[in-house]
């Protein structure tokens, strides 16, 4: 499939993106990401690695929409972790405005 990105065109295939990914580990994702395989990939990661090209001189935008157009299930933002739970200890400093003290 033909397609744009940063201007340039590439004739991308699923199994050459495929190919081009395995062996690279993912980065922390915390944007737009792509999962290629098994795994979830931020989407600056894969183009940078598909088009060997900087990821400033393209948008994770350009990157989804190809890969969304190749089959590869994108993903707009990770999901957001619940904040966890006040312990009773915390909800009791929390009501008293500061630390509690603590016995000797």
């Amino acid at each position: 499939m033909r397609c744009v990105i940063a201007r340039y065109p590439f004739d991308l295939t699923k199994n050459g993106v495929l190919a081009s990914m395995k062996g690279i580990t993912p980065e922390p994702v915390t944007g737009e990401s792509v999962t290629i395989g098994r795994r979830r990939y931020p989407a600056k990661q894969v183009g940078e690695v598909i088009t060997r090209q900087d990821r400033r001189d393209f948008t994770s935008g350009e990157v989804v929409r190809a890969m969304t157009r190749l089959g590869f299930t994108c993903h707009p933002h990770p999901e957001a972790a619940p904040a966890p739970a006040a312990t009773p200890l915390q909800t009791a400093s929390d009501l008293l405005g500061g630390p509690l003290p603590r016995e000797a």
